[in-house]
């Protein structure tokens, strides 16, 4: 229980602190969220999606589920994705996987883990898609990183075909749709994929080979922030 109390005491101290620094701030947010961005992260606790990123509280609209999926069934993530989009108006939605994910180790091996594997179905079909390119690499370390880049840039592709993100495209560039991966080895974000606004830029990126994702960005040459 010391643990749980804890929290009540860590909170008092954070809010103390907050109200010392900008005494509006509570008053503020209070009103309204307008967070600037979506981010569809993957369920691990060693990445506090405010703290990477250096933004605060109500900038960022987090939503995780296991492996950052975006699996055109589920309503959970659906919901969110149509209300960060048609009534929060978000500037960005991100995909962000990261590297050590447990839920990408899971689909690296044989079945067995119960409603995971059902769920993990798309991440175990890239996996057999591109076994040349896994195969290839040196390790299991490797080639479970590497899965897990191969993920983020499915799942883009996933988003930004929604009817969702259709929709929004139809009335204008916005949100732009970005992937990403967060290494747990030394803390930094890295770019897989950028700048998805509309067909024009969905079309290019998909042609692109998939393996130009790890060291090329895709831009629109948008520059909204």
């Amino acid at each position: 229980m010391q643990l749980f109390h804890q929290l009540f005491e860590n909170n008092r101290r954070w809010a103390e602190g907050m109200r010392a620094s900008d005494p509006e701030y509570f008053e503020r947010r209070s009103a309204r969220q307008e967070p600037h961005f979506l981010f569809i992260g993957g369920h691990d606790s060693r990445i506090p999606s405010e703290a990477i990123t250096g933004t605060r509280p109500g900038e960022v609209l987090m939503h995780r589920n296991i492996g950052n999926q975006v699996h055109p069934s589920d309503f959970n993530t659906l919901s969110v994705i149509e209300y960060a989009v048609e009534q929060l108006d978000v500037r960005h939605i991100v995909i962000s996987g990261h590297y050590g994910c447990g839920g990408i180790k899971a689909a690296m091996d044989d079945m067995g883990h119960g409603l995971l594997d059902h769920w993990l179905h798309v991440v175990r079909e890239l996996r057999l898609r591109h076994a040349d390119e896994l195969n290839a690499l040196s390790d299991d370390q490797s080639r479970e990183d590497r899965l897990v880049e191969l993920n983020v840039v499915k799942q883009v592709f996933q988003l930004a075909r929604t009817p969702i993100i259709q929709r929004a495209w139809s009335r204008g560039k916005r949100p732009l749709i970005h992937g990403m991966v967060y290494d747990v080895h030394d803390g930094l974000l890295r770019p897989l994929v950028s700048g998805l606004c509309d067909a024009a830029t969905l079309a290019t990126a998909h042609t692109k080979p998939v393996k130009s994702y790890v060291s090329e960005l895709v831009h629109d040459g948008d520059t909204t922030t």
